[in-house]
């Protein structure tokens, strides 16, 4: 069973949360719109549990959450992104628009799926950051639903529907935006989502 904690509580309120992420467990929280599920990106265990729960391919990869740009160094390439594009990419940070960007070479194909690139989003959404920020790391984020089932918008929906494969749920609000983030590539200026 999932253990909860409330987000205003004190940062030692998320050792619970990072028992869970060392034990290669599942997480909730709320972001910007719906409520996400996450693990460690660096931890191939956990994020295959995410994608049996989720139903969701390997090969269409996933959405890395952070707090700011440099917990993301670990997956993008940043020496892919032109001189000429930095301003259009970082413009879009802190802020709920996940960006496709080159990925290192090293990042594998459980999290980046058949693409040589990565979707990754610095959000502005405050309890999120602090989660980030207290767990070290960015955060596989995905919508906590099963594959094409509507996106969950509570703690308790999210209790209720896969409590038992949640290690760790933040209580609180969502965001409140209606639609999930926007996915673009600012190399190229495709909107994918």
């Amino acid at each position: 069973m999932a253990s909860t904690i409330d987000n205003s509580a004190s940062s030692d309120a998320f050792s619970q949360a990072r028992d869970a992420v060392a034990n290669h467990g599942l997480i909730a929280y709320p972001t910007e719109a719906v409520f996400g599920l996450g693990c460690a990106p660096y931890d191939e265990l956990a994020v295959r549990k995410l994608l049996a729960l989720k139903q969701r391919p390997e090969h269409k990869g996933l959405i890395l959450i952070a707090a700011d740009y440099s917990q993301l160094l670990d997956y993008v390439d940043d020496s892919k992104i032109p001189q000429d594009k930095r301003f259009s990419v970082f413009s879009h940070w802190p802020g709920p628009v996940s960006l496709v960007l080159p990925a290192r070479t090293d990042v594998p194909r459980y999290l980046r799926g058949d693409f040589d690139t990565i979707a990754v989003r610095v959000t502005a959404f405050e309890p999120v950051r602090q989660l980030c920020r207290a767990l070290n790391t960015p955060l596989v984020s995905t919508s906590a639903n099963r594959s094409g089932e509507p996106p969950l918008r509570t703690a308790s929906a999210v209790r209720e529907e896969l409590g038992a494969d949640i290690a760790w749920i933040m209580e609180g609000p969502t965001g409140g935006r209606e639609q999930p983030s926007m996915i673009i590539n600012p190399l190229t200026g495709e909107t994918l989502r």
